[in-house]
């Protein structure tokens, strides 16, 4: 996700390292920099432009702030400037009484609009709503059948109508209408306070699909109308959602295909173009995988900076938080087994994939760039480690100090891997059970450290690569002594 665009400004911010100060010279020569990376990008060339603009404005005559370098006094201006362009967004739902709340879902065919629909169901569910879908889209081929299947994995119900389903171009005028207003009355009946329509598309803007929109629009006077874009189409994207907001004068956007190789262009061009935020994110293929989008913690991931917001925020959604208690309570005690260890592997797999997770860690993007660690390479390693897990006997898990070389041939065999892979398993599990027995020993002041040490990125002072093991006593953390430095006499 925007590992291309990260990767060139991180470029352009090393390149002003070592400056004494901020030069009208070195500076236009970044803003250059950050143009091309902008525009290859394929955002909007007015966007581009009054971007870079806005940048040269705010970084010519500005000191370097003596705790700052010039890159990075660059990184904050452009941090504030992304900020700017992609915000302020307000991605609350406002729900009316008496419901139902009505939300028109509308896009092009292709955009992923009705798995967007079952995933926006999803959502409204953890938030304690009580959804229905409606299946407006009467021309589509099988569109009213993978909503059905849909609202079966999301666990809510669908309103359908399929004597009103035609081929393209054959469906009764009025009759996705009358679909509408069925399903505003049936969700009023069965107690539902939010009402999803999912509205046809197609593969083009044309009058046909335009007219029946409008129709919808005029006599339902839906609460929300939501714009579903595929992110990959680039300024394709933004040129139907300035289309589709002329007619229907549309809340908000939903960007979906994020977790694909997008180049960012219709991100960072759509709000400034249509006037409308982009309120949601999709970022998979499963029906859990629809971020609330906050232009802060994109400016971050964009800027290689990560989102530990964002992320702690996902892992209190996604996390049981009674296996977390239970956890923290072994760890007071300073007691972390294998079987502690795997379980968070587990939690961790929930936040969806690694390299999502991965980019919301400071400095972790690139650190697994430096390994040569590619897509998919950490659920695979998840993966070997779980049958190395399950090619254990219970004693042996009880007490890995058991794992003597037969033990560990023999579970190497279970599992399909090789014998130093188990050795590996092993040296993972001692660090994270080193690691966490350090977090369970802190104090107050400890725990503040370690916030500072992760917000900054600063992997050395996480004992993670690249960086000493912490070690720790009652107190809290200990720097690694330095063996180099000589005794003192007594």
């Amino acid at each position: 996700m925007l590992d291309t665009l990260t990767d060139k400004l991180s470029g352009v911010f090393r390149g002003l390292s070592g400056r004494g100060r901020l030069s009208e010279e070195n500076i236009r020569e970044a803003i250059r920099d950050v143009r091309t990376a902008l525009l290859e990008a394929d955002v909007n060339f007015k966007v581009v432009k009054d971007f870079t603009d806005h940048v040269m404005q705010n970084a010519i005559g500005q000191e370097v702030i003596r705790s700052l370098q010039p890159g990075q006094l660059m990184v904050k201006i452009v941090y504030d400037e992304l900020v700017n362009l992609m915000g302020p967004v307000d991605t609350r739902i406002y729900f009316v009484q008496p419901p139902p709340t009505v939300i028109m879902m509308c896009g092009l065919q292709g955009s992923g609009k009705t798995t967007t629909c079952g995933k926006l169901a999803r959502f409204l569910l953890s938030k304690g709503h009580h959804p229905m879908l409606a299946a407006a889209d009467l021309q589509r081929p099988a569109a009213v059948e993978q909503l059905r299947v849909i609202g079966e994995q999301v666990g809510v119900p669908v309103y359908l109508d399929e004597s009103k389903v035609a081929p393209h171009g054959q469906v009764a005028r009025g009759a996705a209408v009358a679909v509408c207003r069925a399903a505003i009355q049936q969700a009023k009946q069965v107690g539902r306070d939010v009402l999803i329509l999912d509205t046809a598309g197609r593969l083009h803007i044309d009058d046909e699909l335009m007219g029946e929109l409008r129709e919808i629009n005029s006599q339902l006077k839906p609460h929300q109308i939501y714009l579903v874009l595929d992110a990959m189409s680039g300024q394709d994207a933004v040129n139907s959602a300035k289309a589709f907001n002329e007619q229907l004068e549309i809340d908000g956007l939903i960007l979906t295909k994020f977790d694909s190789d997008t180049r960012g262009g219709a991100l960072l061009s759509a709000k400034v173009i249509t006037g409308k935020p982009v309120k949601f994110l999709g970022v998979g293929e499963k029906l859990d995988r629809l971020e609330e989008f906050r232009p802060d913690g994109m400016a971050q991931r964009i800027l290689g900076m990560g989102d530990i917001v964002g992320l702690v925020s996902e892992a209190m959604d996604k996390f049981d938080q009674d296996e977390q208690a239970r956890l923290a309570a072994k760890l007071e005690k300073g007691q972390f087994t294998l079987e502690d260890f795997m379980g968070q592997m587990g939690q961790v797999k929930r936040l969806g994939p690694m390299s999502k997770v991965i980019g919301m860690l400071p400095g972790m993007g690139d650190l697994v760039k430096q390994i040569g660690m590619g897509e998919g390479d950490v659920e695979n390693q998840m993966v070997r480690m779980r049958a190395i897990y399950d090619s254990m006997n219970k004693k042996e898990r009880a007490k890995p100090d058991l794992l003597d070389g037969p033990r560990r041939r023999r579970i190497a065999h279970g599992a399909g891997v090789d014998v130093h892979e188990v050795g590996q398993f092993m040296k993972q599990f001692e660090m994270s059970r080193d690691m966490m027995r350090a977090v369970g020993g802190m104090g107050m002041m400890g725990k503040l450290k370690l916030m500072k040490h992760m917000m900054s990125g600063d992997l050395a002072g996480l004992g993670m690569p690249g960086g000493p093991m912490i070690k720790t006593k009652k107190s809290g953390f200990m720097e690694k002594k330095d063996r180099n430095k000589k005794k003192k006499r007594r």
